[in-house]
């Protein structure tokens, strides 16, 4: 499994130095990882690069140097990264009015749980969500959760063979179906899988 390890991090002065680099880079492949689906629900796939660049930021903002600090960012980061049988995703339920978003998410509940990648002609994967902790309470979801996508052997087969990936949400309140993701993030999807 890949993981970051306090030596494989630069120090916050070399971070610093390098920062607009890093930071280009980062964004442009976090664009390149995010699927919309639909207009409110956007998975931002993560990967050892995104992940490692918001343990650089968290420990930048923060300020911390110590080996305690960083050992607790990398607990909480590293199982964040796929470990090449699984795709990892950060979902954001979007709503730019308050109000709408609070009603929203109520209506939305459970939809973590609703949503799939699929590989071809293959049965849909969904979600493993919120493994961390618990992000829905009884009233309503949150707007952000963790998922992890389990692919079977034959799934990694199909994807790595070009099957096309396609994603949805078949929550009562939100049922979004995307036949075919961009080829570009089925490309680096495709990466994260061995």
């Amino acid at each position: 499994m890949p993981t970051i390890t306090p030596d494989s991090l630069l120090s916050l002065e070399e971070y610093a130095k390098r920062r607009p680099d890093l930071r280009r880079a980062a964004i442009e492949k976090k664009n390149i990882r995010k699927i919309f689906v639909g207009e409110n629900v956007m998975l931002q796939f993560e990967d050892e690069e995104t992940i490692r660049y918001q343990i650089q930021e968290m420990l930048r903002v923060e300020k911390t140097f110590e080996q305690e600090g960083i050992r607790e960012e990398l607990e909480a980061y590293n199982p964040l990264i796929p470990d090449g049988h699984n795709w990892k995703a950060t979902m954001m339920i979007e709503f730019t009015d308050v109000d709408e978003r609070q009603k929203k998410l109520v209506e939305l509940k459970g939809i973590e749980r609703k949503t799939y990648m699929q590989v071809g002609d293959l049965e849909r994967v969904y979600a493993i969500a919120d493994e961390d902790m618990p992000r829905e309470n009884e009233e309503k979801t949150s707007a952000v959760h963790f998922m992890r996508f389990e692919l079977s052997h034959d799934m990694i087969k199909a994807v790595k063979a070009g099957e096309p990936v396609a994603a949805g949400v078949d929550h009562p309140a939100y049922t979004i179906h995307v036949d075919e993701i961009n080829p570009q993030t089925q490309a680096s999807l495709t990466q994260d899988l061995h």
